[in-house]
């Protein structure tokens, strides 16, 4: 029997991450968030104080991590069974993360830890190059997206609730930024699949985005 797989790319902002754990719960499947895979290896390997430069460690490291991610109204990241989500967003986890991402091995392996989590009832797969790189044989790809001044006013929103200073101007900027990077990076680019659906949530709510979504599933 086929595995169903729905994967959602799109750029940083575009509520990418509330949409798919949104489908996965409602649909009762896995879901996978790319996003945090990295991020988790670069906790691991922190906690176990390796050399950055021990590529065979870390690929030791990546084989046997035990992920899950629980949606519940939010995500909740477990690594070899503890809870990390906390972690996953410091500066430290996110800067030993862009370096060990270089790592042509570390990628390989991550690749392949991306696809195990293809199983039954199905998958939501979150990420930038899901439908392009990770599965491109998926039958239902969403290329979620927003403009960069919708998802700045996003942010900018986000971050003032928690009670944090933020320039709106700079956010956008920032925003812009990311997107011509993901897009220009020679591996894995942010880009659209040729047979994905083309979402721009700018004027939608994430309630009538997550309609169309399961409308496509469905």
């Amino acid at each position: 029997m086929a595995i169903p797989v729905l994967t959602i790319d799109g750029p940083s902002g575009a509520g990418k991450g509330t949409v798919s754990r949104a489908v996965a719960k409602k649909l009762g499947w896995n879901y996978l968030d790319s996003g945090s895979i990295y991020r988790s290896l670069a906790i691991a390997v922190l906690k176990q104080q390796l050399s950055l430069e021990d590529e065979g460690a870390i690929v030791n490291i990546a084989r046997s991590m035990k992920l899950e991610f629980d949606c519940g109204d939010v995500l909740v990241v477990r690594l070899d069974n503890i809870d990390i989500t906390t972690q996953l967003g410091l500066e430290n986890t996110g800067n030993t993360a862009s370096i060990i991402a270089a790592l042509p091995e570390v990628r390989r392996v991550l690749l392949q830890k991306q696809k195990d989590f293809k199983q039954l009832p199905g998958l939501v797969a979150d990420g930038r190059d899901m439908g392009t790189v990770v599965f491109p044989d998926a039958k239902n790809k969403v290329f979620l997206t927003a403009s960069a001044e919708k998802r700045a006013e996003r942010r900018y929103k986000q971050l003032i609730e928690k009670g944090i200073a933020a320039n709106l101007a700079q956010i956008t900027i920032e925003i812009e930024d990311r997107d011509r990077r993901d897009s220009e990076r020679k591996t894995a680019p942010l880009a659209i699949a040729d047979d994905a659906i083309y979402i721009d949530s700018s004027d939608m709510t994430v309630e009538s985005v997550i309609a169309e979504v399961l409308n496509l599933i469905h």
